[in-house]
């Protein structure tokens, strides 16, 4: 059996995955999620005509939403799982036909002959569907230009669906930004886009991600306070311990209220970091610190943690023999024979905390500073702009995005060790752990590296970035600032097109570039926003400084 797979920067050879996804998908698993979108887009086709039409359904609205979440990359490899989900997803189309319906009729308007997309059955059977609407149909029809283009405008939809669903579990909603998602995936199912029209439907994906990345900065912040500068430990400590990775906030403070008073200690891992800088959630004293770095090397760091391990979103990796029976997933991620835990009820993973041997000693206490978000900067603005003026700030430079395990990615520390001294570093997301245990050093007071968070909180880049323009009255371009951006999955997708919205430009982006961006589509990119690959540290630094 087949399958075709191009969505993430680690994609085989350059071109696709065709026989075994390189992030641990098979081919069931990435036929069931091709079927998936494709019913997601059906759903999409009604519920967008529906709401033209003033009728809505949120049941509907967010079901869309995780079916996209769903298929980001290293999010869900369990096929009844998704085939549960396709379900779900088949019976959210007819519902969404017959708002549709209901609405033509009360308007007294004659309904559009609209192809209802639905799937039942087993997961083998579910497969002989899936194969008749996957990439390479599309790529037949239509050409590689068009296709890629298609895919690129998904891939932001799929990173901006996880940023909306993490904002909806605490509350935060947009009925504009289930409107966009409807209206986006409507159009993907059009028989003759040109490349125009993706174009700018891809830029609107951009414009979109900004406000759902703004809403999720303000569910956040809501919940458990703004981030604000903290020294988190980075060495475990004598105990019984329970490490969180993934993306999710509330997962984390659930588990931190159920924690309470076991004596067992709760470290975060990977995008989970700069959870310690939220005052409401570092008030917990078992909250300890970070274990570890990035997603990549979870094999051997879950290996080598003597406690329960939770993973709330992406990235999870085939699970090791060593650790799988005390790794535990919930929310919308899944493995095969994976213990998953569906409604926060953590007790399963307290229990296998328990019984693990966790830490015999304290090791030598180590921290690094995180909670650079763009409140804590802000703050101190007056202070970097005079910095600047001053010429005591040359430079800042945005190094980070998404990790990886593909070779080429210790440019990203290359290049931070060789920023000149007089330039500040701004980073977020897992590429950090390429640099963030490094030293840097002070610009007067001023912090060299300043984490801002998770990779969602390239809105605190973008507001700081946005700040200093308007601080210098100049345009965000005109900043002595240079974007290094790494890229893994499809968050890192829809931020590039946000940026891109915002009509930034010399943006250089690696380790490789997106094999759904064929050559001529590369050029549009370059001819507009001059985007570039990285190239090598020294080269790409004599570029920017000159």
């Amino acid at each position: 059996m087949n399958m075709f797979c191009y969505q993430c920067e680690q994609t085989a050879k350059g071109t696709g995955c065709t026989v075994h996804g390189v992030c641990g998908k098979d081919p069931v698993v990435a036929g069931l999620q091709d079927l998936l979108i494709y019913i997601a887009e059906g759903v999409a086709q009604s519920a967008h005509r529906a709401r033209q039409l003033g009728k809505t359904d949120r049941e509907i609205d967010q079901c869309v939403i995780k079916a996209l979440f769903t298929t980001v990359t290293n999010v869900n490899f369990d096929p009844e799982r998704i085939r549960e989900m396709i379900l779900c997803a088949s019976n959210a189309a007819a519902k969404a036909k017959a708002l549709y319906e209901s609405a033509c009729k009360a308007a007294g308007k004659q309904p559009e002959d609209i192809p209802l997309r639905t799937a039942a059955g087993t997961v083998e059977e579910l497969l002989a569907l899936s194969a008749k609407v996957g990439i390479p149909k599309r790529k037949e029809q239509l050409g590689d230009d068009i296709t890629g283009l298609q895919e690129l405008v998904m891939y932001g939809l799929k990173g901006t669906a996880a940023y909306a669903d993490h904002a909806s579990i605490l509350g935060k909603d947009d009925d504009s930004v289930f409107a966009f998602f409807h209206e986006a995936l409507d159009a993907l199912t059009k028989s003759n886009p040109t490349v125009d029209e993706l174009f700018a439907l891809a830029m609107k994906v951009g414009e979109v991600n900004l406000r759902v990345m703004a809403l999720l900065s303000s569910a956040n912040t809501e919940a458990y306070g703004k981030p604000e500068p903290t020294a988190v430990r980075i060495t475990p400590v004598r105990g019984k311990a329970i490490l969180v990775s993934g993306h999710d906030l509330k997962d984390l403070d659930e588990l931190l209220k159920q924690t309470e008073g076991t004596g067992i200690n709760v470290y975060t891992h990977g995008e989970m970091l700069p959870c310690n800088a939220y005052p409401g959630l570092k008030k917990y004293k078992h909250l300890v610190g970070n274990y570890g770095g990035a997603w990549q090397d979870q094999h051997k760091e879950f290996a080598r943690f003597p406690g329960a391990i939770l993973m709330t979103t992406n990235c999870i990796q085939n699970p090791q023999e060593s650790y799988k029976n005390r790794i535990f997933t919930c929310g919308l991620v899944g493995w095969p024979d994976v213990t998953h835990i569906s409604d926060r009820i953590f007790k399963p993973v307290i229990d296998a905390a328990l019984a693990a041997p966790g830490f015999a000693n304290d090791e030598p206490e180590k921290t690094i500073m995180i909670g650079f978000g763009h409140d804590a900067v802000l703050g101190v603005a007056g202070t970097v702009v005079e910095a600047v003026k001053s010429g005591a700030i040359k430079h800042f430079f945005l190094v980070g995005g998404c990790d990886g395990a593909k070779p080429g990615r210790n440019y990203y520390t290359e290049f931070a060790q060789q920023v000149p001294q007089d330039c500040v570093i701004l980073t977020l997301a897992c590429g950090k752990y390429r640099f963030n245990k490094l030293e840097f050093g002070e610009i007067g007071g001023i912090p060299r590296l300043l984490d801002c968070g998770q990779c969602n909180d390239a809105y605190s880049a973008i507001q700081i970035a946005v700040a200093l323009a308007n601080a210098f009255n100049c345009g965000v371009n005109d900043l002595p600032l240079s974007m290094i951006l790494s890229w893994y999955e499809q968050k890192a997708v829809c931020i590039l097109l946000t940026l891109l919205h915002l009509g930034i430009t010399n943006i250089r982006l690696g380790p490789t570039l997106p094999a759904f961006v064929t050559p001529a589509v590369l050029n549009v990119l370059v001819e507009k926003f001059n985007i570039a690959p990285v190239t090598t540290p020294e080269a790409d630094l004599q570029a920017i400084l000159g």
